[in-house]
């Protein structure tokens, strides 16, 4: 009971506090808006950009040939690199060497059904696969209707010069409605594999923004408590019956209970001014959110215990902040960063938290919740082991 009152008051500190109102609350949700809005481009959409096609064709026919006249003279930024072999090609993209990667099979564009090229983009090229597929069906179709009507005129001319009959009218006819049937057709010459709905623009920097304020409470709680032992308040509440050890779960539970106030006016404006979709479970929401204020909150201990005083938490706190939202992706898409960056992030509680929320969005399955949990925990009983021991020997 204690813990909770001191919890509580530490809340309404918060609350009363004009300028953490702004910062904690309406900062975040004034940022998606625009950043969503603005950066539709990162996220895949928009204009098409400069585009590296990386194209590997077993063999070489007309066809195939056509289409890379037609994608290297389409007047757009396609830049086509040959590959040596499907393995090479593979490679490229793994290194992100190009931006889209076409695979022609064995005998493509002879008509026979299910003989169709694979078209895959990296991850925010989609806009570019779309445009050099659609370009692609359009040659195809065209070149499909060439080839029938030619065979068609053909074996009506052979057929018409050996009677020595020749009706041109009919002839005509023949081409003409040969050219309408391909041309008409709706065939699919490119297929791109099966993926999960990918998340807006809107929907991404709604989580990213959610996990990077949230983590400005490492920031506040440290302030807190050097602005308690400022003010001489830590030095009342230790006269008073409760221990250290209440006060300092008190201290916790303050940081926990303000984070979660934060976050839920923050889903509930995102989800009624922006029509953000935080997807299908948002009990799966509030369970990943659980452990990541818990990790948050450990983290305000940390620097509550590893400062002196107010002006040093609140330097190191913002420095903190921004270099752990910078490798976390919050600033960008951690799907534009390099291998090496995508791997540091994994040290980040907020990165876990971002990925998380994606999923989350995208639809994905309880299963796959349990490890970014049990890793936010990790990280929360970790800081709060290490604060608890610094902590209760400075306040003692």
């Amino acid at each position: 009971m204690k813990s909770l009152l001191i919890a509580v008051k530490d809340a309404k500190i918060h609350l009363k506090d004009r300028k953490a109102i702004l910062m904690m609350i309406l900062m975040p949700i004034l940022l998606t808006l625009i950043l969503g809005s603005a950066l539709k481009g990162v996220m895949g959409g928009g204009s098409m950009p400069e585009t590296i096609l990386g194209v590997y064709s077993p063999e070489s026919n007309l066809m195939t040939k056509s289409i890379m006249k037609s994608l290297g003279e389409n007047g757009l930024t396609i830049t086509i690199e040959h590959a040596e072999s499907e393995k090479q090609l593979m490679d490229w993209m793994e290194e992100r060497a190009v931006h889209v990667g076409l695979l022609f099979p064995d005998g493509w564009g002879s008509g026979v059904e299910g003989n169709r090229a694979v078209i895959i983009p990296i991850s925010g090229q989609e806009t570019g696969a779309t445009v050099i597929r659609r370009m692609i069906e359009t040659v195809a179709q065209m070149s499909q209707a060439i080839e029938n009507s030619t065979a068609t005129v053909m074996a009506e001319a052979a057929t018409l010069a050996a009677e020595d009959d020749i009706n041109l009218e009919e002839i005509q006819n023949e081409l003409t409605a040969s050219i309408e049937q391909i041309v008409n057709e709706q065939r699919a010459y490119v297929i791109e594999p099966p993926k999960e709905e990918s998340v807006s623009s809107m929907q991404y920097y709604a989580a990213a923004m959610a996990a990077m304020f949230l983590l400005f409470n490492a920031m506040a709680g440290g302030k807190s408590f050097h602005q308690e032992r400022r003010s001489e308040t830590l030095s009342r509440l230790m006269m008073t019956p409760a221990s250290v050890r209440s006060i300092l779960t008190g201290k916790f539970i303050g940081s926990f209970l303000f984070a979660w106030i934060q976050f839920l006016i923050f889903l509930g404006a995102t989800r009624l001014l922006l029509k953000v979709d935080w997807g299908p479970s948002i009990l799966q929401i509030l369970f990943i959110t659980f452990f990541y204020i818990f990790s948050v909150a450990g983290l305000a201990m940390v620097v509550a215990a590893f400062t002196t005083n107010e002006k040093m938490a609140d330097v190191i706190g913002s420095m903190g902040v921004q270099v752990l939202a910078l490798l976390g992706g919050s600033m960008l898409p951690l799907s534009l960063f390099p291998e090496i960056m995508r791997k540091i992030a994994m040290a980040t509680p907020n990165s876990w938290a971002l990925t998380s929320f994606i999923s989350i969005m995208e639809g994905a399955p309880w299963s796959t919740l349990w490890l970014p949990a049990a890793v936010l925990l990790g990280i929360g009983v970790t800081a709060i082991f290490i604060s608890s021991l610094r902590l209760g020997r400075r306040i003692a």
